[in-house]
């Protein structure tokens, strides 16, 4: 039974941040693999600056074929859009309960928003969640704090942002060195961003 650590995003585009991060949950906690779960359209955000599915999704792929440990998934392209994470919760464990044990990768600033999320009770009572640093305001809500359940990462804190990356590209800044080689590479060509 291999444990995968979920790690949701829109990744517009993926960036050296989410691979640092992903590569130390697997090289330093009990998790076999994350998989990059690729998300369409997140009930928070809009649309509008979001590349296509499939050019983020390849983007991933890229940054990803090199490191076995680490998957990019696109199991959200074909469920109900907005997607909620529990429901693809329930879709990824009707798929591959038998092999895999899931739990989910998030940033500190995502958990204290986390009691906002459809369903999180559901969530919090069956899997897992790795927080990992991040440098954000607000408090963490009381009920997470020292939670069974929520396993604080001494994982580096990484502040990159693919917001910080999409605008500086467009204004013709040197963002290459935020992005794995491949990814960059694929965003040249494609002309994103700019």
């Amino acid at each position: 039974m291999k444990k995968v650590g979920l790690y949701f995003g829109t990744f517009n585009p993926i960036h050296v941040g989410h691979m640092v991060i992903a590569n130390h949950l697997v090289e330093f906690s009990d998790l076999d693999e994350v998989w990059f779960v690729v998300t369409p359209q997140s009930p928070f955000k809009t649309k509008k600056t979001l590349l296509e599915n499939h050019h983020r999704y390849q983007m991933v792929f890229e940054a990803t074929k090199d490191f076995p440990k680490l998957k990019p998934s696109k199991i959200e392209f074909d469920l109900p859009q907005p997607n909620y994470t529990v429901d693809t919760l329930v879709h990824l464990e009707e798929l591959y309960s038998e092999k895999n044990s899931f739990c989910l990768i998030m940033g500190e600033d995502n958990l204290k928003g986390f009691h906002k999320w459809k369903n999180y009770e559901t969530i919090l009572e069956n899997y897992e969640l790795f927080v990992y640093p991040r440098i954000a305001e607000g408090k963490m809500p009381s009920q997470f704090e020292g939670h069974s359940k929520i396993c604080k990462v001494n994982a580096p804190i990484m502040e990159i942002s693919s917001t910080f990356i999409r605008k500086n590209h467009a204004l013709g800044k040197n963002i290459r060195p935020m992005l794995p080689d491949p990814v960059w590479n694929y965003l040249d060509e494609m002309n994103f961003y700019r």
